[in-house]
């Protein structure tokens, strides 16, 4: 502990990091430099820096960034050029800002002299590794603190007790018995866990969700949504050009209206053990049904089916922390190469929960109407083409059955 002179901490100003920002001051005896990230949460975090002050914290330690626009640029758009689902289903929405918060983490130890990193993952989830593996990818001397994982203090009892002993102050929510769910915020989604949740049979309540309306309670008239896409990303909504930050704010707008993007899920975690979790992801469900049609006119078959395949463990990689691994990084190359001609327009009807693609198009397309038409093609396609085509895929099946005939 006596050679760590000053550790960067992950820090949001909520019960739990400010426990820890106490108890690595009273267990480590060093300067601590604090670091709050605004990814899009949505809350106010001034707050964060006027209880690091009363902590002790010296103003030039407080770092506060705003990481919005990098967060979707350089980490939810190439995310979603890969059309990432983890287990078919989650956006990885918490995934996928882990790396973003490690990475800002080590720019700050390095340009304040830090020897260490700290977070508040627990030891049972998978932010601990995703946090780890980015800390050691970029910065592989570094020193981390999980405190977690050395402390005693593993009940919400006993964080509260620290914390009237060390004069930190509790929200009233800790006092009054505290929030029903443990929830987390970004740009691209808020997750729900614990407590009412962690039994797999009890429904969510509708007062937990924050972002969406029910779908039941959405308008009862549909709302088309035009979207422009450059490279495999999206540029413009209904026209207006917009930053990658402004289009997932616009899109969570749109799909909360409307009742798009909850989910209920049971998962497997990286550590072992399955977890039930909610999710809110009005945004990033648009985003992806708006891809996959705005690919579907523009990949070749092959290409878009490699794709496919690759995908779920591009998905894997993000979940378990390797965003900064050598196999994601070549994975993400050929998949931004795949999106060169990835462009044009998709038109969306949001209705009551559902996201439908109702019209495509794109000057690169590869649909070709004269030859995909039911009506004379004017012998753009040979049909009788296909005879020799399926007589010669057949070929192995019919020979694999003369075969058994002849065993039997």
């Amino acid at each position: 502990m006596s050679e760590i002179t000053k550790v960067v901490l992950a820090y949001s100003g909520g019960l739990d990091t400010s426990v820890i920002l106490k108890w690595l001051q009273d267990n480590y005896a060093c300067e601590i430099v604090t670091f709050t990230a605004d990814i899009g949460q949505g809350e106010e975090l001034e707050p964060a820096r006027r209880k690091a002050l009363l902590l002790g914290i010296k103003p030039e330690n407080i770092f506060i960034d705003d990481l919005r626009e990098e967060f979707v640029r350089d980490f939810v758009y190439p995310m979603f050029r890969a059309n990432a689902l983890y287990e078919g289903e989650y956006l990885l929405g918490t995934s996928i800002a882990r790396p973003l918060i490690a990475k800002r983490q080590i720019e700050i130890a390095r340009s304040t002299g830090a020897t260490a990193v700290a977070h508040g993952a627990t030891g049972k989830g998978n932010d601990q590794v995703r946090f780890e593996l980015g800390y050691y990818a970029l910065e592989p001397g570094i020193r981390v603190i999980a405190p977690w994982r050395e402390w005693d203090l593993l009940s919400r009892e006993k964080l509260l007790a620290y914390a009237e002993k060390a004069n930190i102050p509790i929200e009233m929510k800790h006092k009054q018995g505290g929030a029903p769910y443990s929830m987390d915020a970004n740009l691209l989604h808020i997750s729900f866990e614990g407590r009412h949740l962690e039994d797999p049979k009890a429904e969510a309540e509708e007062s937990m969700w924050r972002w969406t309306v029910s779908p039941e309670a959405a308008p009862d008239a549909p709302r088309y949504l035009e979207v422009e896409f450059q490279k495999g990303d999206i540029v413009a909504l209904d026209g207006t050009k917009l930053s990658p930050a402004q289009v997932l704010t616009r899109l969570n707008e749109l799909g909360g209206e409307h009742g798009i993007g909850r989910l209920d899920l049971v998962e497997n975690r990286y550590v072992g053990m399955k977890s039930r979790g909610c999710y809110e992801t009005p945004g990033g469900t648009i985003m992806l049904k708006a891809h996959r049609a705005m690919e579907s006119i523009t990949l070749d078959r092959e290409v878009a089916h490699l794709k496919d395949d690759l995908m779920p463990r591009y998905a894997a990689l993000v979940y378990n922390g390797y965003w900064w691994s050598p196999e994601r990084r070549a994975l993400q190359v050929l998949i931004d190469h795949t999106q060169a001609q990835v462009e044009g327009w998709v038109r969306l009807k949001l209705y009551k929960g559902s996201v439908t693609v109702v019209a495509r198009d794109s000057r690169v397309t590869l649909f070709d109407q004269n030859i995909a038409t039911f009506d004379d093609d004017g012998g753009a396609y040979d049909q009788k083409d296909a005879q020799g085509f399926i007589k010669l895929n057949a070929l192995r099946m019919r020979i694999a059955e003369i075969a058994r005939r002849k065993r039997l």
